[in-house]
């Protein structure tokens, strides 16, 4: 069982920048990928970026130039630094972690974009 815990998150203005971070605990497993998934209220989710154990990175259309996703494999802690945040952007941001065929998902921490 994997235990997923995200910080950061809050409120920033149109064009400003925030951090988050996701920490996996639990024992005896190796997270293949790790990642971010939002989801906004009335909106489909959408899994904006991820990351493999070996620092391949994906990201979706919508995120891409705008955020960066990395990570600290001996920490098992994964991170997502945005940048030009834009109202479209304000969701519940999750953290995401593929451990061989199964995947778990953290409690989220809210991102909003508000002047």
């Amino acid at each position: 069982q994997v235990q997923l815990v995200e910080s950061g998150g809050g409120l920033v203005q149109p064009g400003g920048s925030l951090s988050l971070s996701c920490a996996a605990s639990g024992s005896g497993f190796s997270i293949n990928v790790m990642g971010w998934y939002r989801q906004a209220p009335g909106k489909q989710g959408e899994l904006c970026a991820t990351i493999t154990s070996g620092g391949i990175t994906t990201y979706a259309d919508s995120v891409k130039g705008r955020f960066t996703i990395s990570r600290d494999n001996a920490k098992n802690t994964v991170y997502l630094q945005m940048n030009s945040l834009k109202p479209e952007d304000t969701a519940v941001y999750h953290c995401y972690a593929a451990v061989g065929v199964t995947t778990y998902r953290g409690q989220g921490t809210q991102v909003t974009v508000s002047s």
